[in-house]
């Protein structure tokens, strides 16, 4: 039944920032050394005729969306073209209603279609993936759920409830087979933390390329201020947690990385590490071989490790591998492959445990995996995309309201700091962490609370614009 509360999108701008970083990150076998954050400003109608805006934004990171041998800029600008075709296909989406429901139902219909003309008629050389067609999609859907807050002044995650939905989750999902979990009658509020942490710990990442100690410095690292070595991260930001980005098709060096990070995390007082396997693994012996050998030679480190991240490839419909054997060792969560609560669902079939949740996949995906893992007794973690700007404000929210196993992943600060810089003097607390943590308490008022007039950024005029924007 339709509430007075719905809405419908009635005009859409889409701008591109470009970002340096001051570092290099590798992905995969990849290294990024900039990227073109997509920021997208919905114009959205209630049915008594007022408007109200929105903003949503998401860094369009080729190397992690799009692993392919083709050449990065073909896939940079077909990422940027699909993200043009969006803010048209949006602003001629013509539903009302909740931004969940016209989340879910926008890509339930119009971006599969979408994606097919698209990858018909453009010439990168291969198909774009669909997490590349979701991550362009994710800045027009955080950018529609931040509008309903901001149309009813009130916090977008507080929306989320039978008052202002007409669905219920037994409407979105489904329960796994056998299991006595039902959705009707639920709604996400139901999964949300109505009263979020004002602070997170905050996992730094150790990128596959970062210098860990004087050893390995070449002599081209930045002299802006910030950090270099490892060491020197920990102690400036009183770092707990490090995510430890590693190989995945070389054991014996995934193995000594994690030993000297390890060494160095002891040393410098950190309580939790975390591995990335960059999705390079295919057989589950690798990860338990490497987790057997540090349980057996160094049992702090090895119990130091509160999660194993995505070892295996992205696609798990094609490569389903069963992974009971590494998560009775360690929880194992799913990121790169946890595109939706149907994956999710394979995913805890095949042994994973955890999901990795990530706001560039959607806002609507995100809350509604969130809703599903949960139900079914599986523990969430929120990951960075390395989200600077306003990108960096959903992810935030995410983790808060949705409880994850520790903290949230953020590491912009690490790759580019000046980046942020307008948005930061606002909201200094989630641009730098500080005791090991990042502060929410800026962010207030309605939608994710982003504080816009506030913020000192003029933006570049913008690549395309479609309906009423006001």
């Amino acid at each position: 039944m339709a509430k007075s509360t719905d809405i419908r999108v009635v005009g859409t701008q889409l701008f591109f920032l470009p970002v340096e970083t001051r570092v290099p990150l590798k992905f995969g076998p990849e290294t990024l050394t900039h990227v073109t954050c997509a920021r997208a400003r919905l114009t959205v109608q209630l049915a008594d005729g007022r408007t109200a805006n929105g903003w949503g934004e998401t860094p369009l990171s080729v190397q992690w969306v799009w692993p392919s041998a083709l050449p990065y800029e073909s896939r940079h600008e077909a990422l940027k073209e699909f993200c043009q075709h969006l803010a048209k296909a949006w602003a001629e989406f013509d539903a009302s209603g909740h931004p969940l429901e016209l989340g879910h139902d926008f890509q339930q219909t119009e971006l599969p279609r979408l994606l097919e003309s698209f990858n018909q008629d453009q010439s990168a050389g291969e198909p774009m993936p669909w997490l590349a067609a979701l991550v362009c999609c994710s800045l027009f859907d955080v950018a529609l759920h931040d509008a309903l807050g901001q149309a009813l002044g009130q916090a977008t995650c507080d929306t989320y409830s039978a008052e202002y939905l007409s669905r219920d989750l037994g409407q979105f999902l489904q329960p796994a087979a056998g299991s006595d979990v039902q959705f009707d009658g639920r709604f996400p509020s139901e999964f949300l933390d109505a009263n979020p942490p004002s602070t997170l710990p905050a996992w730094h990442l150790v990128g596959g390329l970062d210098p860990l100690d004087e050893s390995e410095l070449t002599g081209n690292e930045p002299d802006d201020g910030y950090p270099v070595l490892l060491a020197d991260w920990i102690r400036t930001d009183g770092l707990t947690c490090l995510k430890i980005k590693l190989r995945g098709d070389d054991a014996e060096w995934d193995y000594d990385r994690l030993v000297k990070i390890g060494t160095i995390a002891i040393e410098n007082g950190v309580l939790w590490l975390t591995t990335d396997f960059n999705c390079t693994v295919t057989d589950p012996a690798y990860v338990n071989e490497i987790l057997d050998r540090l349980v057996a030679e160094h049992p702090r480190l090895y119990g130091m490790i509160l999660y194993v991240e995505q070892p295996f490839p992205y696609e798990l419909e094609t490569n389903r591998i069963d992974v009971h054997s590494v998560s009775a060792r360690k929880p194992l969560f799913l990121d790169e492959s946890a595109h939706d609560w149907q994956l999710i669902r394979l995913g805890r079939e095949l042994g994973w445990t955890g999901v990795a949740l990530k706001t560039c996949k959607t806002q609507t995906g995100a809350i509604l995996s969130a809703c599903w893992a949960k139900a079914h007794g599986m523990t969430l973690m929120v990951q960075d995309l390395t989200n600077p700007m306003l990108a960096q404000i959903p992810h935030m929210h995410l983790a808060a309201r949705t409880g994850t196993i520790m903290g949230v992943e953020t590491n912009s600060m690490q790759f580019y700091p000046a980046a942020s810089a307008a948005e930061a003097a606002v909201h200094p607390g989630i641009y730098r962490r500080r005791d090991g943590q990042v502060d929410l308490t800026t962010l207030s008022g309605p939608g994710f609370g982003y504080r816009l007039d506030d913020i000192d950024r003029t933006l570049p005029d913008p690549v395309a614009a479609f309906g009423v924007s006001e």
